[in-house]
Order: structure tokens, then C-alpha cells, then sequence
């Protein structure tokens, strides 16, 4: 039987930006970046950049309505964005960069002009939201280098993501936080320092480096599900370490050049803590290390799953019961 997928299509300025936070969610089959609303046909990257096309720079998702709503992307589409930016996104300027919503069938429109409309009434932002929703058109998938290149160069796109603004962006204006009394009063100071502070815990010293047992580790602040034992190992560091988080939109990866270094820091997206660093000598086929502070996590056991409403994660332990 056929899969119903459907597609769904959104600029949001540089498209290497507007494919990660699609990329991990459940029910999505495939992300493309590439060109759609221009004049030309198979325009190239550099002409489309020249503003001259009418393309935007836009990522086009195949998913399955059934496990992730519509509704749930476009929700998704309008916390990566600046919606009141007619001329651009963040550094990049031009028609290229504009932000748009093509809709591919009549449901899809209502429901983009609905979600538009409530952002509207939210009143989040003081200026016009200006993002176009428009019919769908040709979409012409950008060149091999441009395609999930969050994952082929996370080293420039990372940096780029910093300091192109979005991120400071998405943090100010979509992240809501606990106020930092608030956090003073519920962490540990060893817990504060890290994870507001950008401290690192002493190695060997710390609550999570050499623990075997089965579950998952959560941000000690929103409670998100980062890491699973399942991806943990022994890395003979002295912190604990993995190969991969539970959902990679969840992390937020930043070019860190602190203590004379040049590295990859790790943050919780949600509550924009401070978790560890990311390295490229791990085991596994990606070779990523993810070398993370205890002081930032919380350790929920396998058997406290349903309990504490991670139920879902049950299934990254089928067969290992006792």
C-alpha cells in the first residue's frame, strides 16, 4: 500500500538553516533544499543568490499527516524565523532570502493563513508578520553540496548559524525560559555554573561519568530528552560521553573558541543551557563524541519511563528486560 505523504514547502531565508529542525521529527520522510517561485527553470545557486531569478531559497519536506500534523510544521516553519522581515532573513538580504509558505493544496492554505492569523493576534512581535503564502510551483532541488549541509560541514554551518543572528534570534524571541532567580533557587551552584556559566565539572568527580545503568538523561532545566544510555560509553575522559543524542533538534551546536580552543560547544535548544562539547573521535559511523557535564542532566531509569511521561522511549530497551 502506498504511504500518504504529502509535501509541504517553506522559505525561511538560507536553506541550510530551514532543514534541521524538520529533519529528526517523527513521520518525516525526506527534506530537499532548492528554488521554487522564480521564472527560471533549474536556476543554480549562484544565480538565485544574484536576486534576479524571483526564486527563493526554500526546503521542501515529504512527511505523513498521520504521525505529524501539518499544523505541527507550520508551528515548527515559524519558530526559525524573523516573520516581519520583508527584505531578508538575519544577514542574508534579498528576494532570496524572503520567507514564504507554498501551500500544495486548498487545506493547506486555510490552515497556513490560520496559523499566520493567530500569530498575528499573539502579539509576539510589534511589526506586520510579512510572510507570503502562496501557491506552490516548480521546486528545483539545489546543488549536492547545499543538501543536508548542516551534517556534511557542522563546523561553518554552526558558526554561520551564530553569526548569522538567526540563533540569537530564535533564542530571544521563541525560547521561553525560566528567570534566573528562579534557576538560582532550584540548581545546585555546581548546576548553575555549568549550565548558565559555561563551567565544566571536575572530571572523574561527577555523577554520571562511570554510571551503567539503562535509561535516558534529560536537561536538568526543561526536563527535554537529550541522551540514552544506549549511546553511552566509556570514553576514558572522565565525563560522560555518547555517540549520539536521542533527537538532534533538541541540540544546538556552537562554534566555541573559549580558552584559546576551537571547538564545538553543546546546548540544550529549549533552555539554552550549557551541556558540554562535541568532538569528531568517537566509535561510531558518524564519529561524533558528545562529552557532556553531568551538573547538566537529570537520569531518568527505564523503569520510571511511563512514570515520568517518557513512555516512548521504552522501546530503545525492548529485549534487554531481565
Amino acid at each position: 500500500m502506498t504511504q500518504p505523504f504529502e509535501l509541504a514547502t517553506f522559505a525561511g531565508g538560507c536553506f541550510w538553516c530551514m532543514v534541521s529542525p524538520f529533519d529528526q521529527q517523527p513521520g518525516i520522510e525526506g527534506i530537499i533544499s532548492g528554488y521554487t517561485g522564480g521564472h527560471m527553470e533549474n536556476p543554480t545557486y549562484e544565480e538565485v543568490c544574484s536576486n534576479t531569478t524571483g526564486h527563493y531559497e526554500a526546503v521542501q519536506i515529504k512527511f505523513n499527516p498521520a504521525i505529524f500534523l501539518y499544523e505541527k510544521l507550520l508551528k515548527l516553519f515559524w519558530q526559525q524565523i524573523d516573520p516581519t522581515d520583508e527584505e531578508g532573513q538575519f544577514s542574508d538580504r534579498g528576494s532570496s532570502y524572503r520567507t514564504a509558505i507554498f501551500y500544495h493544496n486548498e487545506q493547506q492554505r486555510k490552515l497556513a493563513e490560520a496559523s499566520k492569523t493567530e500569530l498575528a493576534a499573539s502579539r509576539r512581535f510589534q511589526k506586520p508578520i510579512v510572510t507570503e503564502i502562496l501557491p506552490a510551483g516548480p521546486f528545483y532541488p539545489a546543488e549536492e553540496k547545499h543538501q543536508h549541509y548542516y551534517k556534511k560541514i557542522p563546523f561553518h554551518y554552526n558558526h554561520y548559524f551564530e553569526a548569522s543572528g538567526r540563533a540569537k534570534f530564535i533564542r530571544e524571541n521563541w525560547k521561553k525560559r525560566k528567570s534566573d532567580e528562579e534557576l538560582r533557587r532550584e540548581l545546585t551552584p555546581l548546576q548553575y555554573g555549568v549550565t548558565r556559566n559555561n563551567a565544566t565539572e571536575p572530571p572523574f568527580q561527577n555523577e554520571y561519568w562511570n554510571h551503567t545503568e539503562e535509561g535516558i538523561y534529560v536537561d536538568i532545566i526543561s526536563g527535554e530528552p537529550l541522551f540514552s544510555s544506549t549511546d553511552k560509553y566509556d570514553a576514558g575522559c572522565g565525563w560522560p560521553s555518547f555517540t549520539k543524542p536521542l533527537r538532534r533538534m533538541e541540540l544546538e551546536e556552537r562554534f566555541d573558541t573559549s580558552h584559546g580552543l576551537r571547538r564545538i560547544e553543546v546546548r540544550a535548544k529549549t533552555s539554552d543551557s550549557h551541556l558540554g562539547h562535541v568532538f569528531d573521535d568517537g566509535p561510531g559511523p558518524d564519529r561524533a563524541r558528545y562529552c557532556i557535564n553531568s551538573a547538566a542532566l537529570r537520569f531518568v531509569p527505564k523503569g520510571n519511563l511511563d512514570e515520568e511521561g517518557y513512555g516512548a522511549f521504552k522501546k530503545l530497551f525492548d529485549g534487554n528486560e531481565e
